[in-house]
This record gives C-alpha cells, sequence and structure tokens, in this order.
C-alpha cells in the first residue's frame, strides 16, 4: 500500500510543481527550464516522495528537492552525447527554431493558387515567393477530401478522408515531396494544416473505430458545431486515437521532410494531448514548428511555437471602420497582449482564408487601398510574426470560394514590393525580430494619439521608428523620440530622420513612416 500511495505522489507531486512555478515565476528563463524539466521527467515524483518518508523536516525536504533536481539535470547534460531526439538538442534554448527567429510566414491554398490546383503548378511561384522574402509556407490542408455530407462541389479543406495521403486533385505523394525538396532548396520552410479535432464522415477510421467519435443519444458520431455538418468529432479521451495521431503526425515529418503544422482549432482538441504530441515530435531527428489556430496561453510555451493574435486583427479592423481608435490598439498593449509570455511568437495579420471567404478581403473590410497597406505596416512592425496570405501581394479584393474551385487570376503582384521591402527590414533589423529575439515595444506620444500611432523598437543597437496616421483625415503632429541616437531612414522614401531633435510631421490619411536605424 505504501509503494502504490507513493507512485501515486509521483504523479501529481511533478504536476503542482510545474504548476507553481509557471504562476509564480512566468517570465524567469531559469525556472522555466527547471519546470520544463521536471514535467517531461515526472519519474523524479518519486525519488521526490521518498525522501519525504525519510526526512520528516521539509525545510530539508525542500532543499533535497532543488538538490536532486539540480544535481539529476546536470548529470543528463553532461552525460548526454549529441543525440537529435533529446529535446534540448531539437530546439533552441529559447523553445523556438532558430530559423523562426526573424521569418515571414505565407499561407498557401493550393486549390485556388492556380488554374491546375496542383503542387507542381504552385512550384512555379517559389522563386518569386523568395525574393518577395517569404521564409514559411504554410499550406492549407493536402490530404484527401470526405464526399459524404460535402459542401459545395470540392468541398471543405477541412474534412479530412486520410490522414497518411495527398489529395489527388492536388498530385500525388512524389509531387508533394518534390515541392517540399524545392522549397527547402530556395532556403524556405514548409509546414502544413492538421486537423486533428474532426474527420469526413467516408474516413474509414468511423467504421474502424466507432469509439474514437464523440457519440449523439444514439450511440452515432455527431459534428463538433451543429453548421459542421460535413464533418465528425473526434474523442480524445480515447488513448488509441491519440497514439495514432501521433503518429500520423510523425509519418509527415519523417517522410515528406515538412518542418511543422499549423493546427486548426486547437482549443477545441484537449491540451493534453498537444502535450504529448510535442513530446513525441520532440523525439524526431529535426525539429518541428508549430502554430496554433487558437489565442490562448494555456498553449504555450511548451506545446506550440506560435498563436494567432484575432484581438488584434479585429482592432484593425474597427480602426479603418471608424469603430474604435488608436486608444485602443493602446490598450490591447499595455493590457492584453501581455497575457503571453514574451518569448511566445504571435502571428499578425490583415487577411487570412477564414477572414478572405467569411467576412471579406481587407478591401471590402477595411474599405481603402490606403487603410490596407497602414494596417499592413502596423502587422509588419509590431511584435509579432507578419503572415501574408495568398493573393494579398496581387491586391486581391474579392472573397475566395470555400467550398468550390474559385481560382486566383494573377495579375501584376502590385504589392510584392511593398511586402518585400517590410520583409528585408524584418530580416535584418534585430528589433523587429519574433518573440524576445526582437525588442519590445515602446509607444511615442504626441499631441494626437487617438489618431496616430508612433512607437520605437529596440534590440541589439538595432532601432526602428514607426508612425502611423490610422484615420481617414491628414494629421499634423510633433514628435521626440527618447533614448534614440543618430540618423535614421525611412525604409520607402529614404528620407533622413535625426532621433535627437523634435520634428513636426504632417500624415495624410492612413499615411506611414517607417524608420530604420540600419
Amino acid at each position: 500500500m505504501l509503494f502504490l500511495f507513493k507512485r501515486k505522489m509521483a504523479k501529481i507531486v511533478p504536476l503542482f510543481f510545474n504548476y507553481f512555478i509557471k504562476k509564480k515565476y512566468p517570465c524567469s528563463p531559469f525556472f522555466a527550464s527547471l519546470s520544463e524539466y521536471f514535467f517531461l521527467n515526472p519519474d523524479l515524483g518519486l525519488t521526490f516522495v521518498e525522501i519525504y518518508f525519510i526526512h520528516k523536516n521539509m525545510k530539508y525536504v525542500f532543499w533535497l528537492l532543488v538538490s536532486s533536481v539540480l544535481f539529476s539535470s546536470c548529470k543528463q547534460i553532461c552525460h548526454t552525447k549529441t543525440n537529435p531526439k533529446s529535446q534540448s538538442e531539437a530546439m533552441n534554448h529559447k523553445g523556438h527554431e532558430k530559423w523562426s527567429k526573424n521569418a515571414v510566414i505565407y499561407e498557401v491554398n493550393i486549390r485556388q493558387f492556380t488554374k491546375e490546383g496542383t503542387f507542381r503548378a504552385f512550384e512555379s511561384h517559389l522563386p518569386r515567393l523568395k525574393k518577395m522574402g517569404v521564409d514559411i509556407l504554410w499550406l492549407m490542408p493536402v490530404q484527401p477530401l470526405g464526399l459524404k455530407n460535402r459542401k459545395g462541389s470540392v468541398g471543405s479543406h477541412y474534412s479530412i478522408k486520410d490522414y497518411l495521403n495527398v489529395n489527388p486533385d492536388y498530385g500525388s505523394m512524389d509531387d508533394f515531396k518534390h515541392l517540399v525538396k524545392e522549397a527547402h532548396a530556395q532556403g524556405m520552410y514548409v509546414i502544413i494544416d492538421w486537423v486533428a479535432n474532426h474527420t469526413a464522415w467516408d474516413n474509414p477510421l468511423i467504421e474502424k473505430h466507432k469509439e474514437w467519435y464523440t457519440l449523439n443519444e444514439k450511440g452515432e458520431p455527431k459534428p463538433p458545431v451543429d453548421d459542421w455538418t460535413d464533418v465528425a468529432d473526434l474523442n480524445y479521451d480515447q488513448p488509441g486515437l491519440r497514439e495514432y495521431m501521433i503518429d500520423a503526425l510523425k509519418f509527415w515529418v519523417q517522410q515528406t521532410h515538412i518542418d511543422g503544422y499549423r493546427c486548426d482549432v486547437a482549443e477545441m482538441v484537449p491540451t493534453s494531448f498537444w502535450t504529448e504530441a510535442r513530446k513525441a515530435l520532440n523525439t524526431l531527428d529535426k525539429p518541428v514548428f508549430m502554430l496554433a489556430e487558437a489565442e490562448n496561453p494555456e498553449l504555450h510555451p511548451f506545446e506550440f511555437d506560435m498563436n494567432y493574435t484575432w484581438e488584434f486583427h479585429h482592432t484593425l479592423n474597427d480602426i479603418a471602420n471608424g469603430k474604435k481608435n488608436v486608444k485602443d490598439l493602446d490598450e490591447y498593449f499595455t493590457q492584453k497582449a501581455n497575457r503571453f509570455p514574451p518569448d511566445v511568437y504571435r502571428m499578425n495579420f490583415t487577411s487570412n482564408h477564414d477572414e478572405n471567404s467569411w467576412k471579406g478581403s481587407e478591401y471590402e473590410r477595411m474599405h481603402s487601398a490606403e487603410a490596407v497597406r497602414c494596417m499592413g505596416v502596423v502587422a509588419a512592425t509590431v511584435p509579432g510574426m507578419l503572415l501574408i496570405y495568398n493573393g494579398q501581394e496581387d491586391s486581391l479584393s474579392r472573397r475566395l470560394k470555400f467550398f468550390d474551385k474559385d481560382y486566383i487570376h494573377w495579375g501584376h503582384y502590385p504589392l510584392s514590393g511593398y511586402y518585400q521591402t517590410l520583409n528585408d527590414l524584418k530580416h535584418k533589423n534585430h528589433a523587429l525580430w519574433n518573440g524576445s529575439y526582437g525588442g519590445p515595444l515602446s509607444r511615442i506620444h504626441t499631441d494626437k494619439d487617438e489618431a496616430v500611432f508612433a512607437f520605437s523598437r529596440t534590440k541589439d543597437n538595432h532601432s526602428v521608428v514607426v508612425m502611423c496616421n490610422m484615420s481617414n483625415t491628414p494629421q499634423t503632429f510633433s514628435l521626440k523620440t527618447e533614448n534614440l541616437k543618430g540618423v535614421m531612414k525611412e525604409i520607402f522614401t529614404k528620407e533622413d530622420f535625426n532621433t535627437e531633435e523634435v520634428h513636426v510631421f504632417t500624415l495624410n490619411a492612413w499615411e506611414y513612416r517607417v524608420f530604420s536605424s540600419i
């Protein structure tokens, strides 16, 4: 009985310790590492419980606990040779792949990207995307889609019939592997959409493992949301489902050499599954980048590298529509954005597949090309990683159909240079790098704070000063920077800006300036 009690405590103690450290020292790198090590090595809990039975004076237990963790950590580090399967080798000390520190992400809708709608047809666009400064290609689901209860003529991208194959409409598995290889040759990384929450109704798993699904009162699978009638909800209380899904995640990394996943509706899947999945993926021979379609601190820092900034996105839309102003953006950055530790990547966007198809293109939502470019500058220069949705570089001003073929009619890419200028700055100026690799946002106040959003960011002697007139009327204001010295250059107009002088600016409606120290 005593042994069983100790084994039970060995499972509970690490969880309690991990929870306490995260709450007490959320921003401490040392305690974050200690907490993560303890969580990933729960067997240490047995050691600590045994100490309790031997030493009844709790102050000794505390110091023995700390000493034991430190000793075990050092012992593991000292005796671990180069091992790509260890977590410390799979990720750098900040928990992100180093190639992601100044990356820009681009979303690819294979179905709508070209008239052919194939991997090979998209592949021809890789050189121009590389030139534009794209680092990460996020491909919407590449797997076969269900026919049963399908919506529209070709169905939802997120109704997966087979997790281990590619959609034949897009090409073969060899075509997909070739695309990944070519993207890597261009110096880009590839992540694919992963739909863990639900499957198509004709996915063979429904027949083979009905118990893996959420069942209604009649004992039949049901959709996760009433309106999602084309998909069936999965039940992650089933260990077999977890094992299958993790094996499938590992399959694509090992067999096709992709670099990570964008996880659809990640919050609808238990966090405990993502913890298991991340631990399993960290044993592979290459690091795996994880993007959550979520805005929940609970999914970080271990499970996911990056999440969405929906609230920021909606604030930009509301400012463009006159429903909010810069004061609301200030509130977001001072009160809401800091719910996440500085090292968590946030994905900033003015469009994506959902926003475009269901709420309209950015031109429909923001009403003018000038407002669209202004909001794009803000999204590209505040803390976070910029997402570009396919077609934005071509001023795509219409909604793409979600359940039907509706390909992009590419023109001359009028905004390609705009994005290239912003992305080049992102790559070279450390102040704009992602997470804690970059510098914090420091607000520069003017006498027009409700209309003008001005700020600086500094990191490693690199600085930027950004000022945007986020209103539909011209604004004249004076500006003086603090703690910055020297002359900076505007990245679009090439005009000089002496940071040690007071300047008077007049910006037209939705006009912007971005000054860089390098």
